[in-house]
């Protein structure tokens, strides 16, 4: 097989990222989580106007840290299980939660679903703000110039953490019994979940964004889905002064550094040809997974649907 992005595929599998890892990258994201712990979630939940035979379809709203109502659709068995399993999914970056029909599979199962809607994105959550700098474009990078606390990915990165909370404290759903599913940005939002949230028992990614910062940059493969950087640098640091200071913060929404966290079983697909999301990125965060794992490689694919791949998810989370 030919070089990809300059690696052999035998190069990619030993990979393990660019971007500084913070060294108090545990304490901070335990801040956080006691953070969201303590925060009352005052959870409301409506019905839909879509709805189905077999299940309960609603929208649910709930606090999350800095006070913003976030939103995520939500389906019910109509006739649920004593105790039943539950599947979080999570949406690309400028998504949405999006139509109804792509969560009715898991809910005919009868399964409990929760899909997020990312704050300040293309769904129904609340975006507080209060950064300096920046907000008209570029989540990644919104909130660089004040602490890392600041950072817009860490509160999105505790909103899933909650969502599996609210989620598997449902009387009737089985904490254990609980997996997550994304591509791109949602595929790196089910890592985050089952990192912060060690109960999850299954996480289905694919093509995981949020990966390797330093690593795009220094491939120079931001002309698309990582575009911010470049244009941050242009306006707030031309010179590139503050670089180390920039992957520095950055490392503390990196998503490969989450990974040795994560105690679920791992089914992962990414496709040789992605330009947005770079395999090298994706196998630095699946290199340090320690939990069981399986990685489907699809040489000749880009950022985008694998051939029956998501037949082999629904399979991997029927079993839950």
């Amino acid at each position: 097989m030919s070089l990809i992005f300059g690696m052999s595929l035998r190069k990619l599998k030993e990979y393990k990222g660019r971007n500084p890892r913070p060294k108090d990258f545990d304490k901070f994201w335990e801040r956080g989580l006691s953070e969201m712990n303590s925060i009352a979630p005052k959870i409301k939940i409506v019905p839909a106007k879509f709805q189905v035979p077999f299940c309960k379809c609603l929208h649910l709203y709930f606090t999350g840290v800095g006070g913003a109502r976030v939103h995520a659709k939500v389906l019910r068995p109509k006739k649920p299980a004593k105790k039943h399993p539950a599947i979080l999914m999570f949406h690309g970056y400028s998504c949405s939660s999006g139509d109804w029909y792509n969560k009715l599979a898991y809910a005919a199962l009868g399964y409990t679903v929760a899909y997020l809607d990312c704050r300040g994105q293309g769904g129904l959550s609340e975006d507080k703000g209060g950064v300096t700098g920046w907000t008209l474009h570029g989540h990644i990078v919104r909130g660089l110039s004040d602490s890392p606390e600041k950072l817009l990915f860490r509160n999105i990165f505790l909103d899933v953490a909650q969502i599996a909370k609210i989620v598997m404290e449902m009387s009737d759903v089985d904490e254990n019994r609980v997996g997550a599913i994304g591509g791109s940005m949602g595929g790196a939002l089910s890592l985050v979940c089952a990192a912060l949230e060690p109960r999850i028992r299954r996480v289905a990614p694919n093509y995981p964004f949020l990966c390797d910062y330093k690593g795009v940059c220094e491939m120079d493969v931001t002309k698309t889905a990582y575009a911010e950087f470049h244009d941050y640098f242009r306006k707030f640091d031309p010179l590139h002064e503050r670089e180390e200071e920039f992957f520095n913060k950055l490392g503390y929404i990196d998503v490969q550094h989450f990974c040795s966290r994560i105690k679920a079983e791992v089914l992962m697909g990414t496709g040789l040809m992605d330009t947005d999301c770079p395999p090298f990125s994706q196998f630095a965060a699946y290199n340090k997974i320690k939990s069981k794992k399986t990685l489907e490689i699809y040489p000749d694919f880009a950022h985008e649907d694998f051939p029956y791949h998501n037949d082999k998810i629904f399979q991997f989370m029927s079993n839950l």
